[in-house]
């Protein structure tokens, strides 16, 4: 009894091993250069505790990417929620995403740098479930401010580049050890996405 509760507990650990060390892997030499060995290699588990948990490479960043999209949009969204003001949640989401690239920065650099799983891939059919439902979320808070004349119509791919693309480059730089973003940078951000997003002949 005492084996059998040990080997699950082993279990467990050597499925969060391999998943943490995938994090690490991919996000500082990205997925196409890291190999099964080196993945391997950074959890510390045998290629028979690699196979009981996952069938290949694709498989644990199929994973890992559903688990590092599912937080991250569930986040946006609790920070979107919290703002009744137009302005004030495209504003605070450019902030709010900035701040989780900053706290969490290899999960950033995995979502910035990497192709998502495709729909035959593994995690796809899980990401893509997931961004209807994020996109469904975003369009109910969205909605009223476009009827009430605040916020254009634009398609979710469109609303995304100019919600949050400059955020977006502005983080590959700064993960490029090239530019540290500044407090009042981040804010400038968020004031160029309500210029982009916000109905022309309205002032706010």
């Amino acid at each position: 009894m005492k084996t059998h509760a040990s080997g699950a507990k082993n279990g467990r650990d050597g499925r969060t091993r391999i998943i943490e060390g995938a994090l690490r892997r991919f996000s500082q030499d990205g997925v196409s250069a890291t190999t099964l060995a080196s993945l391997r290699e950074e959890s510390g588990v045998s290629v028979g505790s690699f196979y009981h948990h996952f069938a290949s490479k694709e498989h644990v960043f199929g994973v890992l990417y559903t688990e590092i999209l599912n937080a991250y949009q569930q986040a946006f969204v609790a920070e979107l929620v919290g703002h009744q003001d137009a302005r004030a949640g495209i504003e605070a989401v450019v902030a709010f995403h900035m701040r989780w690239a900053g706290e969490h920065p290899e999960r950033a650099r995995i979502l910035i740098s990497e192709r998502p799983p495709r729909k035959n891939e593994p995690g796809g059919p899980e990401v893509a479930e997931a961004r209807r439902a994020f996109f469904r979320q975003v369009a109910d808070w969205w909605r009223p401010h476009m009827k009430n004349g605040l916020l254009q119509p634009v398609a979710p791919t469109m609303c995304y580049v100019l919600w949050l693309g400059p955020a977006q480059e502005m983080c590959r730089l700064w993960f490029a050890g090239a530019h540290v973003p500044s407090d009042e940078e981040i804010k400038g951000l968020g004031q160029a996405a309500w210029q982009s997003l916000r109905q022309s002949d309205r002032e706010q």
